[in-house]
């Protein structure tokens, strides 16, 4: 009924040439504006591709848009914002589908998808790319790798460049060429108006600093990146596990060392619900016996259960980091896979865990409702911390390493008590930690817009009323305009 309705409804607003395209996907003509008209792939309710088309990535959600509009040039983006202001339709930009709580598509809303845009182009130097905003990690990794460069990226394949670079986007090479948003050069976007500017060092400065960490669908819909690329030796890689009852000697160790590691050395840590942790990370251009060195502070504080290190291209790396993280079919595929449910949330660790903080630590793990539920450490230091925490939008700069609490399940009479775990751990850590990632988006985090983005966020709120003074680009955690915060 809601499918028939909201269909009946979409046809009613579009008018005459609306039904058209809902019947006949009418392209947009190359280079022209059509004005009030939707033009590209839409897709609506009642359509044959309607329930894979409004699917989120976490798969708790089930939201029923008006129409989901897949782009297929800026012209079509232009066009889709046009369209829903002119009748009052909500708008939600999309790119990989990834956002944590489904920001990027809600009932009865337009979804502005630019998931068909995904060109990427490498200039004739190799020193610079311009990546559409639909493109997935595995597309510009395979198109980068091909002419020897890459980017300091993630490891799921099938996360958008968009929404990984607008939030800061932190991978295996964050420590030697810092994070993804710090190889941003310019951007071109649309803005609420519907226009299309051009943002870079000389152009619309203020855009291009908020697009460095200010998160996705604040300012406009990034419809193209142009990034500073780089050359990439092979890595030597690692993969170590420790027993149940190693947690406190481990993790002192490695929070002692990771963060001040050689700069070619990025390393994860993660405590899993079963009382196992385990570590991987890579080392940049250098061998087997010179990481096994680097690594000895982690091999001396207590005995691995397993160890392995091998040198392997960068792209091969990148494909294991992914079947580590537990993505490895997406990996394989281009297509979109459906995640499973989960509930996922952050953040930062500013100064090293004392024994109080790790007990508590142990004690949240042992009350774990899974064993696939976790807390993952990112180490920062190196390339993220040579840059001031207010040159870009990213404010956690100083920071010692990340953390992401994580937990997956499948029954959906699980959702309620693994939810509770993930909120309850990251309250119990509150007195050791600062803040919070906005890749790692978590409507339950309190004062979340100081959490996310710290002494940047006057500045991003500036910038929101300056570039979207209507509040278009609105959802639950969208930076709020400065009138908004005034007592």
């Amino acid at each position: 009924m809601r499918s028939r309705s909201s269909r009946r409804q979409f046809l009613q607003m579009a008018g005459a040439s609306g039904a058209a395209l809902a019947a006949g996907l009418e392209p947009g003509a190359a280079g022209a504006v059509q004005g009030e008209r939707l033009t590209g792939r839409v897709v609506v309710p009642g359509d044959l591709g309607y329930e894979d088309a409004r699917e989120s990535y976490n798969g708790r959600f089930s939201r029923h848009p008006l129409a989901i509009v897949f782009c297929q040039n800026v012209n079509d983006v232009v066009n889709a914002i046009r369209w829903a202001r002119a009748r009052g339709v909500p708008v939600r930009p999309r790119s990989g589908r990834h956002c944590y709580e489904a920001y990027s598509t809600a009932d009865d809303a337009l979804v502005i998808d630019v998931s068909d845009m995904r060109t990427v182009r490498v200039a004739e130097d190799r020193r610079t790319a311009v990546i559409e905003a639909g493109a997935s990690l595995l597309h510009v990794y395979d198109s980068l790798g091909e002419v020897g460069v890459t980017l300091p990226a993630g490891s799921c394949p099938t996360v958008g460049v968009a929404g990984l670079t607008l939030g800061g986007g932190h991978g295996a090479l964050v420590r030697t060429l810092g994070l993804l948003c710090d190889s941003l050069r310019a951007v071109e976007m649309v803005t609420a108006a519907g226009e299309v500017i051009f943002a870079d060092e000389t152009h619309e400065p203020d855009l291009l600093w908020a697009s460095r960490g200010g998160g996705g669908g604040n300012f406009g819909i990034v419809t193209a990146f142009t990034f500073e690329v780089h050359p990439i030796p092979d890595v030597t890689v690692f993969d170590l596990s420790w027993r149940k009852g190693d947690l406190a000697q481990v993790l002192t160790a490695w929070q002692d060392f990771a963060p001040y590691a050689d700069d070619r050395l990025t390393c994860g840590l993660s405590l899993l619900g079963s009382g196992r942790v385990r570590c991987g990370g890579q080392l940049v251009g250098g061998g087997a016996d010179e990481l096994r060195a680097l690594l000895d502070p982690l091999l001396s504080a207590a005995a691995p259960t397993s160890l392995s290190i091998r040198r392997m291209p960068y792209m091969q790396a990148i494909g294991e980091f992914a079947e580590l993280g537990g993505d490895a079919d997406a990996w394989t595929s281009p297509v979109r896979q459906t995640q499973r449910k989960f509930k996922n949330t952050s953040a930062y660790a500013y100064e090293p865990f004392g024994s109080d903080a790790i007990a508590t630590m142990i004690a949240e793990l042992e009350r774990a409702p899974s064993p696939r539920c976790l807390v993952h450490l990112n180490a920062y230091g190196g390339a993220v911390a040579r840059i001031a925490p207010d040159a870009t939008a990213f404010p956690h700069r100083e920071a010692l390493c990340s953390m992401q609490y994580q937990s997956y399940w499948e029954d959906p009479r699980d959702e309620a008590r693994f939810i509770a775990w993930v909120d309850h751990f990251r309250r119990a850590m509150l007195p050791y930690t600062r803040g919070a990632y906005v890749n790692y988006i978590d409507i339950l985090v309190e004062d979340w817009p100081t959490a996310y983005y710290g002494a940047n966020l006057p500045r991003l709120a500036a910038i929101k009323a300056k570039y979207d003074p209507d509040g278009v680009f609105s959802f639950p955690q969208s930076i709020p305009p400065p009138s908004a915060r005034e007592p």
